[in-house]
């Protein structure tokens, strides 16, 4: 039996996706403790390694190659990932408050989120200054400034960046490296933006030794760099900013990179801080006020040892955090960590030139540019070549609540796997409003009846449709909202509203607290989901199992007139696709941790995308005949269409949209376990030309979960219904091809290029 085997009694959380936490993940996928789930909180699916962020913006690397991605990294961990932002803390009914999920239940919990930069003392620095943090926001800001910078012909462009530290200055050479590179060689460029660094200090790198100050303030001065000392920016206004001093300045960007800041809210939520805010915890690194909570990386102080913000602090921490992790969850007495005070301090120039320092000594070089290189790679290979480990991962040998792992695992069977009451009416409790005000329910899970009753509208028809997953998600909220939306999606392809639901839920095994968690957040997925259709949730079943599986039946209504089948097509038809193809091979390489965490990212999006307007607009624009993409994949689904209608069909290969990733993947054969069945709709693809063999064909047979509307509408009105389905959101609808007279007994499709 291993870890995966074992029934849940604890439950681990981690805050933020921070350098110390990526150590605690790759150590609780080498060595998992049976009896504990993992769960991990960050509003990213990469961390930028801090290391060698100035080396990207310089150009010297990629993101993948400057970037943990965590979706692999959970997948290896055992764990799951929700992506949200925390906002507070219930320690009281040990509850985590996140902005987009429900409230998530610890036993123990670690935060490591990073700092932010402190710009709340400066007005108007919120608005009008670009922050390095977050990361995904400053790139794009970044590139604004970038286009900017390439569209001026003439005059200056003048960058300012506010922060003397080493991410300031580092900043600094970076950006100047980069935008020098970048207008190289263009012919309209007769000018070079203009750099100053601001700082409210008498010297730059305040806490590096003067042998390193001096070298970078002749670095600088190389650069032609402005250096403003002793400048305190008290106001950022549009384009300008204004130090306590007197001194104005227009600026087409103003970057700011200042002292770290801590989020506000640990301390809105009772935990101890330093004066500065910082989450106050022990040498242990256990929280001096919640002996449950822990907190690493810039994002916490260790009272007996201070030192400064720097992201080397928060690798070291990794591996000691994850053994107290565990030891405090095995009720073992924690052990110190003891911070050196002396470390290897390396800050890269721009280029690839680099400055090395320790104690009162500093060298620089393009030696020491490639030794830092190394040391940056080598620190990345350790979590972006993960082992395979085909065979189980060694469990930790001290259980996790041993007795409660016996008692929850001491299950007859007798009563068909069924979850216990009191289980079953906490999560009723705690779900937000599942419908009990709608006036189409007569008795739903407010009542104590043995089943739901609903009313019947007059002069309509009725439709029903069942589905269930197993779990693909690594989140059970988001897998609810993924499994409504796909459960939703046979009743708006057939043009009817849904009104109810009722849910089959399969549940691990575990404690009370574990199972009603798991519970509580795959239905309020759901629930959200029918809550944004007006549809209620009145009744279901749950049971427990080996893994999460979650479905629904839906009923619906629909007036005859609107009632969509899949038998209306015509010749001359022009055939749309609502959305892109490619989910069964995406999470068929996230199994294999394959997938790049940004291709689920887009993939998660795409599945969350209800059908709903989609159906509206196509019903307004004539839809002869209509069907939902899903487990067939494009190929058989359109079979269905075409049988049902007695038609044949053109389809052009280059048109059909895919999402980003799954040409990847499938080049490298993976595929989904359902691919190689859905393949026998190619017996009616025309033998015709090199279409057939195109290296897109394979896209054609791959299963989708939540996938979009397949639809047949009238030429004359195809260009104006294809317009208003992007401007409702629908960005990747397509024409992928056209309906042609049958010309057999079989359908048959022709493939274009």
């Amino acid at each position: 039996m291993n870890a995966a085997d074992h029934p849940i009694v604890k439950e681990l959380v981690l805050i933020g996706g921070g350098h110390a936490h990526v150590a605690v993940l790759k150590s609780f996928g080498m060595c998992p403790i049976p009896g504990v789930r993992l769960t991990l909180i960050s509003p990213q699916v990469a961390t930028a390694y801090s290391g060698m962020l100035p080396g990207y913006l310089a150009g010297h690397y990629g993101f993948d190659e400057t970037h943990v991605d965590l979706v692999p990294l959970t997948r290896f961990a055992g764990a799951q990932f929700y992506r949200d932002t925390v906002v507070g803390i219930d320690h009281e009914n040990s509850r985590i408050q996140c902005k987009n999920h429900p409230p998530v239940h610890f036993d123990l919990v670690s935060i490591d989120t990073g700092s932010t930069p402190a710009k709340a003392d400066i007005p108007g620095a919120g608005e009008h200054a670009i922050a390095v943090r977050p990361i995904d926001r400053f790139l794009i800001s970044l590139e604004d400034v970038e286009k900017r910078l390439h569209e001026m012909r003439n005059g200056h462009f003048r960058i300012a960046v506010v922060g003397g530290g080493a991410g300031g200055v580092e900043l600094t050479l970076s950006l100047h490296y980069r935008f020098m590179l970048a207008l190289q060689g263009e012919s309209h460029c007769d000018y070079l933006p203009d750099f100053h660094l601001f700082t409210d200090l008498q010297t730059i790198l305040p806490t590096h030794n003067l042998a390193v100050q001096r070298k970078f303030s002749r670095i600088l001065k190389e650069r032609e760099i402005r250096l403003h000392l002793g400048h305190r920016v008290s106001r950022i206004e549009p384009g300008r900013l204004i130090t306590e001093n007197g001194v104005e300045m227009e600026a087409e960007a103003i970057f700011l990179l200042t002292q770290a800041a801590a989020p506000s809210w640990p301390s809105k939520s009772g935990l101890r801080t330093d004066e500065e805010g910082f989450i106050a915890v022990r040498d242990t690194l256990q929280s001096v006020s919640h002996p449950r909570l822990f907190g690493a990386g810039d994002v916490a102080s260790v009272i007996d040892h201070p030192r400064p913000k720097s992201g080397v602090f928060a690798v070291r921490q990794g591996p000691p955090l994850a053994e107290n992790l565990r030891r405090a969850l095995q009720g073992l007495a924690l052990r110190p960590f003891h911070p050196q005070r002396r470390f290897l301090s390396l800050i890269s120039t721009g280029n690839r030139y680099a400055v090395a320092s320790r104690g009162v000594w500093a060298v620089e070089g393009k030696w020491v540019w490639r030794a830092k290189n190394w040391i940056d790679r080598r620190w990345m290979r350790k979590y972006q070549e993960l082992p395979e480990m085909e065979e189980a991962p060694r469990a930790e040998s001290v259980l996790v609540g041993h007795g409660e792992i016996q008692g929850a695992s001491m299950r007859c069977g007798g009563c068909g796997g069924k979850i216990g009451s009191s289980v079953l009416m906490q999560v009723l409790a705690r779900l937000p409003d599942t419908g009990a005000s709608d006036r189409r329910v007569v008795a739903g899970l407010e009542s104590l009846d043995d089943a739901a009753v609903m009313s019947i509208p007059e002069g309509g028809l009725q439709v029903q449709s069942v589905d269930s997953f197993r779990t693909f998600l690594p989140d059970p909220f988001v897998f609810g909202q993924v499994t409504a939306t796909h459960c939703l999606g046979d009743i708006f392809a057939m043009g009817a509203q849904p009104r109810t639901a009722q849910a089959l839920a399969v549940v691990p095994l575990g404690n009370d607290a574990a199972m009603e968690e798991q519970l509580f957040q795959v239905v309020s997925g759901a629930v959200s989901v029918l809550q944004r259709h007006r549809a209620s949730l009145v009744g279901g079943h749950s049971s427990e199992g080996s893994e999460l599986a979650f479905g629904m039946v839906v009923d619906a209504c629909v007036d005859p007139e609107k009632l969509v089948r899949k038998s209306g097509l015509r010749p001359g038809h022009v055939l749309i696709l609502t959305k892109a193809l490619g989910t069964g091979a995406l999470f068929a390489a996230e199994m294999r941790r394959k997938a790049r965490g940004r291709w689920i990212e887009g993939a998660v999006e795409s599945m969350l995308q209800s059908n709903a307007a989609a159906a509206a607009i196509f019903s307004r624009y004539g839809v002869a005949a209509g069907t939902d993409v899903t487990g067939f994949g494009l190929m058989g689904h359109l079979v269905d269409l075409l049988r049902a209608s007695s038609v044949d069909a053109e389809l052009s290969i280059d048109a059909i949209p895919v999402l980003e990733g799954a040409r990847e993947v499938m080049q490298r054969e993976i595929a989904s376990s359902i691919q190689p069945q859905n393949r026998r709709f190619a017996a009616f693809i025309a033998e015709s030309d090199d279409a057939a063999t195109h290296a897109h064909v394979p896209i054609l047979f791959d299963p989708q979960t939540s996938g979009g509307l397949l639809a047949g509408i009238p030429p004359a009105s195809a260009d104006e219904c294809l317009e208003e389905l992007r401007r409702a959101g629908y960005l990747r609808a397509t024409v992928i091809g056209k309906v042609t007279e049958r010309g057999g007994d079989d359908p048959r499709i022709e493939l274009t290029v």
